[in-house]
């Protein structure tokens, strides 16, 4: 499976285009469960992006805790996953 970020790159493009949040929003899935599977994508969902901050719904104080405790390791890979440095903070 190719990274997103590897197939932007490959594409010539003239001026950068901007990353949707679609997009976004399904890479961070992406990671999410394969840091925390199944029971990560059911408690932890990204709600919308805000300049360079994606905002994140935890359902319980456990979840919340584990993505603050994890959060730069999460926006690492991210922007890896990516290619850019898009994303800057994680907030809940």
């Amino acid at each position: 499976m190719k990274k997103i970020g590897h197939l932007l790159q490959n594409r010539k493009l003239t001026k950068k285009t901007p990353l949707d949040d679609k997009s976004l929003f399904y890479i961070f899935d992406r990671i999410i469960k394969e840091e925390y599977g199944n029971r990560g994508i059911e408690n932890i969902k990204a709600e919308y992006l805000k300049g360079k901050k994606l905002f994140i719904k935890a359902d319980n104080s456990n979840w919340a805790n584990e993505i603050w405790l994890n959060r730069n390791n999460l926006i690492e890979k991210m922007n890896r996953e990516i290619g850019s440095e898009e994303i800057d903070e994680l907030s809940l």
